[in-house]
């Protein structure tokens, strides 16, 4: 609400905070940060961020994490602190800005766009506590009332296996989109034609376990040279998937335009891709048919909406990725998801679902492959950290990393 110079504003302590509509300085100010690592059962640790101000008002952000990644992540958090206490958290662009050009003197790392996308994302939280508002409307108000979503995390075991978990997942759960990758197998550019013919079997039995009206997202984890994914791509057109995600590896954007230019179905990168910048060769070449960026990788909740409006008038559609908690991450990715014109659908992890909902309050439930917008200031949910804490960080043991000797196999 405008009222002049100054507008007082009532938070759910009931204290009043003067905030300055002209200059931006307000009384908040970033006090603490601290990094909780959990851990869900299975897949990756998760990481949250929660800041504190001198108001008692606390945001909640999440970092995109990585197997093996995780403690690098929470370093760069750790540095970036340094510089984020006793900063305004309504300024939240100069922050993203200063922390691009003065602290990492504009080197980039996946690493480094984990941890200020984590604190990006809970700079919002208190912005909208402090406002009363939801974030989505304070970045431009919603342009849909609910969000789509695609059930992922469900497929293992053998193809009979996941024809059978997909047809359980539409009939008892209502999904009307399952992503899934088909393939088996380490992740290799060039594959021979048992293992194309083997995951093009298992996109056929998913289909004709689900039937014809359920979309099929396939995704492929960018695993194979051009030649490859276009054959794969071809096989699988008779099962009219939705799409094909990220083909080939994500720093040859002209591998993937030809994989594009040679399937009917839709293509799909972008969740290896961070910041504007990374995505403006796909947007000039035109080289997919959607993006996936990854709110809790690519920068925040204002970065992704900013990529999705350079996507808008090259026709390219959004659908962010979201391998992230069922809680914080898909909040944030419903807000920022709710403001976009060309987004699609995103992201919901089921086999987090019941862990985060354990300790989140103001769950967003998907019913029949969507989620109502959420109302309450901020992201509209609460973390109870009493029931977090009973999910301490693992360390994951050492990956199957491939040896020369276990090369025979696949060559």
């Amino acid at each position: 609400m405008y009222c002049g110079i100054s507008c007082r504003l009532r938070v759910a302590t009931r204290r009043i905070y003067i905030f300055d509509l002209v200059s931006g300085a307000g009384t908040l100010k970033i006090t603490d940060i601290e990094v909780i690592k959990w851990h869900p059962g299975a897949g990756k640790n998760f990481i949250y961020i929660k800041l504190s101000t001198d108001a008692g008002i606390t945001g909640w952000g999440e970092s995109y994490s990585q197997a093996d990644r995780d403690t690098q992540i929470e370093a760069h958090v750790g540095q970036l602190a340094r510089y984020l206490i006793g900063r305004d958290p309504f300024h939240i662009r100069h922050f993203m800005h200063v922390a691009h050009e003065d602290f990492a003197t504009k080197r980039s790392a996946m690493d480094l766009h984990c941890a200020l996308s984590g604190i990006e994302i809970a700079m919002w939280d208190i912005v909208g506590k402090a406002t009363e508002q939801p974030i989505y409307n304070l970045i431009g108000g919603p342009v849909r009332p609910t969000i789509r979503v695609y059930a992922n995390g469900w497929a293992s075991g053998s193809a009979d296996d996941i024809a059978q978990k997909a047809a359980t997942l539409t009939e008892e759960r209502g999904f009307n989109a399952l992503k899934f990758d088909p393939f088996t197998g380490p992740w290799r550019e060039y594959v021979n034609r048992e293992e194309l013919t083997e995951a093009a079997a298992t996109v056929g039995k998913v289909r004709e376990a689900v039937g014809p009206d359920v979309e099929l997202l396939v995704e492929v984890h960018r695993r194979l040279a051009p030649m490859n994914a276009i054959r794969m791509a071809k096989s699988i057109e008779k099962y009219n998937p939705y799409w094909f995600e990220e083909p080939c590896p994500p720093d040859n954007i002209d591998a993937i335009k030809e994989v594009k230019e040679n399937t009917t179905i839709p293509v799909v990168t972008g969740e290896a891709h961070y910041t504007r910048n990374d995505f403006r060769e796909i947007f000039d070449k035109r080289a997919a048919d959607i993006i996936n960026p990854d709110i809790c990788n690519t920068g925040g909740i204002l970065e992704i909406s900013q990529i999705a409006a350079m996507a808008q008038p090259h026709y390219i559609g959004v659908s962010p990725h979201g391998y992230n908690s069922t809680s914080i991450g898909l909040a944030a990715g419903v807000h920022a998801s709710a403001n976009m014109p060309n987004f699609l659908i995103y992201e919901y992890f089921v086999n987090v679902e019941e862990v985060c909902r354990s300790f989140t309050s103001g769950y967003l439930e998907p019913h029949n492959s969507y989620i109502e917008l959420p109302t309450a200031p901020g992201l509209g949910v609460e973390i109870d950290e009493a029931k977090l804490s009973q999910h301490p960080y693992k360390p994951f043991p050492p990956r199957n990393i491939r040896t020369v000797e276990d090369e025979r196999q696949w060559h």
